[in-house]
Formats: C-alpha cells, structure tokens, sequence
C-alpha cells in the first residue's frame, strides 16, 4: 500500500492535532474521525442519523462522493477536503432548514478567504467560486431527525486533474497557502459560529446576521440567471434576492418566483 507521506506536496491530515483543536469541551464538535478512504461521507454519517449532532468525518480519498442530483464528485487522494457533519437543529422550523447549506456557504467562503487569501464568492445554492469556477461544493441531505452536511473543497488539484474545465482549486487561484489542516479547522470553527448563532435566533436567518452576509458573499443575486426546473419552463431574469426559507427569488415573466434548492438543477448567468 503507497504511504500517504509518499506525495509531500500533499501531506495527510493530522487527526490527533485537529481532534485537540476542535473538540473542546461546551462546543459543537463531539466527535472527529479522518478515514484513509471511503465511499461517501455524507453516505457513512446518514448511517449513523440516530446518534447526536456533532459528529465530523472527514476522507482523504472518496471513491463514490457525490454533489448534488446524484453527480459523481472525485479527486486524487489529499488533493481536497471532503468533510462531512451531522446537525440537528430541532428547536428550529424545518421551513428553515433550507439556510443550512447557504449557512455552510457563508462558513466556508468566510474560512477560505482568511486562511488561503483567495476572494470566495458564493453561487446560489451550493457552490464556492472564484470568479466564474467551481472552488467547491455543498450538499445538505436530511437523515431522520439530523441533517448531513457535506462539503468538498479544491485544494491542490493541476488543471489536467480537474474533474470539469470549469472547476479550480486554491493551488489554481494562487492561494497563500493550500494546507489543508488550518483550512479546515477554520472552516468546522466558522460552522459552529454561524449555527449557534442562527440556532439561538430559531433559525431567523435575518435576526442573526445570516441573511446579510449570504447576500453581501452571493455572486447569484443581482445578476440575470436562468433556472432549469424538471418538467416546467425555463425560468430566465435578475436573482433579486433570498427569502426567509432559503429560496433564491427571481423575477420572470409572471412575477416574482421563489426557487427551492429542491427544484432546482442549476441556476447560472443567462447567454
């Protein structure tokens, strides 16, 4: 088996001083785990939906992720973070669960930016980019009473190891650094802020500050997108914005449309 010392421009993890950094007494994080290798993150914490919020779990080497609709998410081993954690937000309106992944946006955008020096901006409803590619992606899916949330983020991936043209990564963009232990104790920390915090305001994402950072870091909202819905018409016109559930609004030929995450296979700027 090759160790995984063998490429040194991407060291592996370092568990122990990640579990010592983020699992603290009082917070958030109760439970640390980074696999060698392993199918889904999101799929191995949905497994485990009945034990208590908190858990991370981290891969350095997917070999079945997944984004959203179901599409393939791969990468070299230790050339991103997959990191995935379980929350359970049951004081708060499930109508408001849909800010979970903007939640995650605005966390992750937040932490990249301070560690790596890279200008993040977000793509509604689950995409970091710099300028107009793919940095990484989110995916929220509901196990029973929890919610799995997963991220995948570029971090030294080549162009020729570019799973689309259209994706980068931090070595890309000329990140100050592509270490990916700060990256991601920076970026579980900044979870834990945004979710206490838009938890304690029973999801009022508007009471919390929430709203207003998402759209200040959203690339999506005032810009002319169109919306691809299964079964229904194309929706085209100006993102002018996010309701209190989550949803982008936009304004077609009818008026004024709200755009679940569920509906949705992708909003992008109009030709």
């Amino acid at each position: 088996m090759d160790s995984p010392y063998k490429d040194l421009d991407r060291p592996p993890l370092r568990e122990a001083a990640l579990r010592r950094a983020l699992l603290v007494p009082g917070g958030l994080w109760r439970e640390l785990d980074v696999l060698p290798e392993t199918g889904s993150t999101n799929a191995d914490l949905a497994n485990r939906a009945d034990e208590a919020e908190g858990l991370v779990l981290v891969a350095e080497s997917q070999v079945a992720g997944r984004g959203r609709l179901d599409r393939r998410w791969t990468a070299p081993p230790r050339s991103g973070l997959a990191v995935s954690m379980t929350l359970a937000p049951n004081e708060v309106p499930v109508a408001r669960w849909g800010w979970l992944p903007l939640l995650a946006g605005v966390a992750a955008a937040s932490a990249v930016s301070r560690v790596a020096g890279v200008d993040v901006r977000l793509k509604w409803p689950n995409d970091l980019l710099v300028g107009e590619r793919k940095l990484a992606g989110i995916l929220a899916e509901r196990a029973g009473s929890s919610v799995v949330l997963g991220i995948g983020l570029n971090v030294s991936l080549h162009e020729e190891e570019l799973p689309v043209p259209t994706a980068t990564s931090l070595f890309l963009a000329g990140a100050e650094s592509t270490d990916r232990d700060p990256i991601l104790r920076a970026l579980l920390r900044e979870v834990e802020e945004w979710y206490t915090r838009w938890r304690l305001a029973e999801g009022d994402a508007r009471a919390c500050g929430l709203a207003a950072a998402y759209t200040d870091a959203c690339a999506t909202i005032g810009r002319r997108v169109r919306v691809e819905l299964p079964a229904k018409p194309t929706l085209e016109g100006p993102a002018t914005g996010i309701d209190d559930e989550g949803r982008l609004l936009v304004t077609g030929p009818e008026g004024q449309v709200a755009v679940g995450a569920g509906d949705v296979v992708h909003v992008r700027p109009a030709a």
